[in-house]
């Protein structure tokens, strides 16, 4: 195709989009109402994946020591542990610092619970806090750990705690969110496909008459398309634009609006720079697509008149 060629194709698709005020206006109406309704749920299953994520990567294995164990019989052990795989990280924690991290957890309200426990006095076991590779052989790596204990005497383990039961609830729990999310936004998918496909027909369909005119005075097809191609793929442009820049301001607001009281709670909200080439790029190509997509199974209904 030539260049002057495409460029009268590129006006004419713009001259048509204006030309076609209330159609116009309808089309990219449905189409931002349906994107923006698309757009929110995705960016919820966005985050609610992510916060999933970091909720499972917070399970961890705190492995306490019997009383008085010695210190090479704990390098020992740190050693063993180390060495099981599946094991990412290891980190010794004496009683000394599990009571202010305690202290630090109870806050001002729980401080008098704790008066007196300094030193000899202090009922903690000293713990190693184990990360794993794959939060979900939690288990798998705990009972390896547990296995130490086997054989040897006095046993340098006093108990290995991971949360079981909680934890094995806990990633059902969020293995269900995911595919919840996930059925919902792929339902909203075909939903927003089938009304911004429909839309696009209808803005179509009443133009058959100039499309019936152009066929009867010899236009091609390909020239009668093209216009309506590229008026397609402006709708959808400028109808998934809307939602995307609505659905980023907004969620630009939330993040500066919720991070404290997030990071409170150790998790955080998905960044804003990983969420919005996704959430431009869906949108975008969704409206896009479509718009071209219906404006051509339209068109092509009329071109052998």
């Amino acid at each position: 195709m030539k260049i002057s060629t495409f460029s009268r194709h590129l006006r004419e698709g713009t001259r048509n989009v204006v030309r076609n005020g209330w159609m116009t206006f309808a089309s990219i109406s449905s189409i931002a109402i349906s994107l923006f309704i698309l757009g929110i749920f995705v960016l919820i299953t966005l985050n609610v994946n992510d916060i999933a994520s970091q909720i499972e990567d917070q399970v961890e294995i705190n492995v306490y020591l019997e009383v008085n164990t010695p210190q090479d019989q704990i390098t020992e052990l740190q050693a063993q542990i180390q060495g099981i795989q599946g094991v990412k990280t290891i980190k010794f924690v004496s009683k000394e610092e599990g009571l202010v991290y305690l202290r630090q957890k109870l806050g001002e309200s729980g401080k008098a619970l704790l008066d007196g426990f300094e030193g000899e006095n202090n009922p903690l076991n000293d713990a190693f806090t184990v990360e794993v590779d794959d939060p979900r052989n939690v288990a798998v790596v705990a009972d390896q750990i547990s296995a130490i204990n086997t054989g040897k005497d006095p046993k340098p383990i006093y108990k290995v705690n991971y949360g079981k039961g909680t934890v094995e609830a806990l990633f059902k729990v969020t293995q269900i969110v995911r595919w919840v999310g996930f059925g919902i936004v792929i339902l909203l998918s075909f939903t927003a496909v089938f009304l911004i496909a429909n839309t696009i027909k209808i803005t179509i369909l009443a133009r058959r008459k100039e499309i019936s005119i152009m066929k009867m005075v010899g236009a091609t097809n390909s020239f009668i398309r093209w216009p309506f191609f590229i008026e397609g793929a402006l709708l959808g442009f400028v109808g998934s634009l809307i939602p995307a820049l609505i659905i980023l301001g907004g969620y630009w607001k939330l993040l500066n609006l919720s991070s404290l009281n997030l990071n409170l709670l150790m998790i955080e909200l998905t960044p804003f720079e990983q969420i919005a080439p996704t959430m431009i790029a869906l949108l975008l190509g969704i409206g896009i697509v479509i718009g071209v997509w219906g404006s051509l199974i339209s068109v092509r209904k009329f071109l052998c008149v």
